[in-house]
């Protein structure tokens, strides 16, 4: 069937509709149920943005402070990313990964830097970020016959036949069955579950710092210590998912250096592997897997690829976003606007059907018992602000990483007055 807008839609004379009954489409609208896949409930009819801002074809504006899912980190047509776009596909779009490209080796120099003595294996996306772990470990554990990697309950690692069997949310895996084996799903924040679920098959553990589609739902420091103890103990890897709550979300480079902040011991925390997606290229697509040092050869020649992972257009938007958010102090920023994002909301706990606030500087949500966080999405979508929802009644903060004081008290204020 169809897919209604949310909002009053402007008629063309290709979509008028011929009984009064009808719902008027618009002839985007129209386009979309004729020749597009429905696989997403879509609203708003966007034609352009600046900046945290977003217009429709209504030319309503919109503060956008979901950020396309924690994608667009600088915020619409930034003048850096919209610069570099231009200059490199004048100089080189795409090489194949057969041959050597600058830009991919200093974009790996810099993530390593930032994370740890390592390689990177470049990507497209954080369902591929994540496969990567996946691949890693069963190549890691494949002469040993271990194969099964423990996952939580209410995780997300993507859509691909591997990670929506890794991903603890039986809504998204109805239909696909069967399922890729060896995954098993414990409970979040749980250590001795963990422990119990290892067999002699068991290669890895793979978690979220935050799970953000799940419910922004955060790690606690001792889960997390305990974890790298354990799998240290049992020669496990441990495989950090952090397409969502890494790159600076949480006003730290990946979000475990926020929870482990001043924890003792939290210093020399550090996963085996880590996927990164989202927001590295800021709206270009791209993702990478960095692997720490001593399993940064597991894949050799032909054992893993991609065609358009790494290539020297999406390098070069990626080293100039993570050259803006360095020069403009940006994991600072919102550091600090998180911290306003958060004692707003928690201000309002007990009040308008908020019961809960978690989370970290660009990952913050407030919990809903008692209504549809996507009917909430829509009630402030229609107020002027854009939001997303998550699952177990949780509505979703995720700005870009340059978002001003006055828009985050204007998101605010909407939602104060909204709901």
């Amino acid at each position: 069937m169809p897919v209604e807008s949310p909002l009053p839609v402007k008629l063309s004379a290709a979509s008028k509709p011929e009984t009064a009954e009808a719902q008027a489409r618009t002839a985007i609208e129209s386009l979309y149920d004729r020749f597009v896949v429905p696989t997403v409930n879509r609203g708003l009819t966007l034609t352009h943005g600046q900046g945290r801002l977003v217009w429709d074809d209504q030319d309503r504006k919109y503060l956008d402070l979901g950020g396309g899912v924690a994608v667009s980190s600088l915020g619409h047509a930034h003048p850096a990313i919209r610069e570099t776009l231009a200059r490199q596909a004048g100089i080189l779009i795409h090489s194949s990964n057969f041959y050597y490209n600058e830009w991919q080796g200093r974009l790996a120099q810099r993530l390593v830097g930032l994370t740890g003595p390592g390689k990177v294996f470049f990507c497209n996306s954080g369902a591929e970020a994540n496969e990567g772990l996946i691949k890693l470990a069963r190549k890691f554990g494949h002469a040993e016959g271990r194969y099964e990697i423990i996952t939580t309950t209410n995780s997300f690692h993507g859509r691909t036949m591997a990670t929506l069997s890794a991903t603890g949310q039986e809504k998204i895996k109805h239909g696909f069955e069967p399922l890729v084996p060896g995954f098993v799903h414990v409970p979040f924040n749980d250590l001795a579950a963990v422990e119990a679920a290892i067999t002699p098959k068991t290669i890895a553990v793979q978690i979220e710092g935050i799970q953000g589609e799940g419910g922004v739902n955060v790690a606690s420091p001792e889960y997390l210590l305990g974890l790298r103890e354990l799998t240290r103990k049992r020669n496990l890897l441990l495989l950090w998912d952090g397409v969502q709550c890494g790159y600076f979300r949480t006003g730290r480079w990946q979000s475990y250096q926020r929870i482990l902040e001043g924890i003792p011991g939290g210093e020399d925390f550090i996963p085996d592997a880590i996927a990164m997606a989202k927001s590295l290229g800021g709206g270009f697509p791209m993702g990478a897997v960095w692997i720490r040092e001593p399993y940064q050869d597991v894949f050799g020649p032909g054992s893993h690829g991609t065609t358009y992972g790494g290539s020297p257009l999406a390098c070069a938007v990626a080293l100039t976003v993570l050259e803006v958010v360095e020069r403009e102090k940006l994991a600072e920023n919102i550091f600090a606007r998180g911290e306003e994002l958060k004692q707003g909301l928690e201000a309002m706990v007990g009040t308008r059907g908020i019961t809960a606030v978690r989370g970290y500087g660009g990952l913050i949500g407030f919990v809903v018992d008692k209504e549809d966080p996507s009917a909430v999405v829509l009630r402030l979508t229609k107020a002027g602000l854009i939001l997303i929802p998550a699952a177990n009644h949780t509505v979703r903060f995720l700005p870009p990483l340059n978002v001003t004081a006055d828009e985050i008290a204007e998101g605010l204020r909407i939602v104060r007055e909204s709901l």
